[in-house]
């Protein structure tokens, strides 16, 4: 057997142990990128290295294959690349301020590593270190809103639950903070980082409540049914970044000059986005979302590169900021 081959053995035992139900083939086909009859093959080599598997047929004469001894995937340890992956998610929570997230990875971290001999465990952090450093992770501080701990996590353990919160909030509006009464859905992390919550006092709506501007905010106790229909992704996406407005929410169009259009193609502008290539070489990207200030910082990258189609107003906004050293604040 390769080397190849015995690491993807190993990779499918971790697999067939660490999921409830176990494998099927269409998930070893997917996984692996290999036919149905090369999946077969795999799992045959899995039954001769592991005996202690089992096997089930589901309702719909679906074969999982479980693992139920994982001992000797345990032996393993932890490698290099996952612990650098498991470093990178726990500075790019910190840059971000989730607090807790940054509180559970680093759980997660310390209970992996005590599982390693001293020697093995201290390598793995100098070799982690030197790869972060290497790609930019390790000293990467970049502007960031400041939120309050305790604001955090408190709206990230009413998420649990999940029940209502009491935040002390000021508004653009409002010269004094105030109460509200608010029934968390999620977190949108972007330039400022927004509570999404629906007010009950406003209507049915959800609104957007900056994480900057909540001075406190205390769990009330008191449950309450989240709105089956609601998805986070979906409400995201109506917005380019993490500022939402109905009035500006619609069709944008970009036009990308030929120069720029390769490098255009590599971005995800938006999750609905559509990439139609032009004659001369140029690329149309087409999208629906708001938050033209936005988009108007982010296209300020690309200088005369790129052209709005859609919508003339921010068809006018982009042309200001080129124009500009100040004005709108992030």
């Amino acid at each position: 057997m390769s080397f190849h081959k015995a690491q993807e053995l190993l990779k499918l035992a971790q697999m067939a142990a660490s999921r409830y139900r176990g494998i099927s083939l269409p998930e070893i086909s997917e996984e692996f990128g290999v036919n149905t009859r090369t999946a077969q093959r795999m799992v045959r080599a899995l039954e001769n290295t592991f005996p202690s598997i089992s096997i089930q047929t589901d309702s719909d004469r679906r074969r999982w294959w479980k693992l139920r001894d994982a001992s000797l995937i345990g032996k393993q340890g932890i490698y290099q690349r996952e612990l650098v992956a498991l470093e990178m998610s726990i500075r790019r929570a910190e840059r971000e301020g989730a607090k807790s997230e940054v509180e559970a990875l680093q759980a997660l971290r310390d209970r992996l590593m005590a599982t390693l001999p001293s020697s093995h465990a201290r390598r793995a952090e100098v070799d982690a270190e030197a790869v972060l450093e290497a790609q930019g992770y390790a000293c990467r501080p970049g502007p960031k809103v400041k939120t309050s701990p305790l604001v955090t996590g408190a709206i990230a353990e009413a998420l649990k639950a999940p029940f209502s919160l009491i935040i002390r909030y000021q508004g653009k509006q409002d010269a004094e903070p105030r109460d509200r009464t608010v029934e968390p859905y999620g977190v949108l992390l972007g330039t400022r980082h927004y509570l999404i919550a629906r007010d009950p006092t406003n209507g049915p709506g959800f609104r957007r409540f900056r994480l900057d501007r909540i001075i406190d905010a205390r769990i009330t106790g008191q449950a309450f049914v989240r709105e089956k229909d609601f998805d986070l992704d979906a409400y995201a996406a109506q917005s380019f970044g993490s500022y939402h407005s109905d009035a500006e929410f619609g069709q944008v169009v970009w036009r990308f000059s030929p120069a720029a259009a390769s490098t255009a193609r590599e971005f995800l502008f938006h999750p609905g986005q559509v990439m139609t290539d032009q004659a001369d070489g140029g690329l149309l990207v087409t999208f629906r979302a708001s938050g033209w200030v936005e988009m108007a910082w982010h296209l300020y990258q690309w200088g005369d590169m790129v052209a709005v189609i859609e919508p003339n107003e921010l068809r006018d906004m982009a042309a200001r900021c080129t124009q500009r050293t100040g004005g709108t604040l992030p």
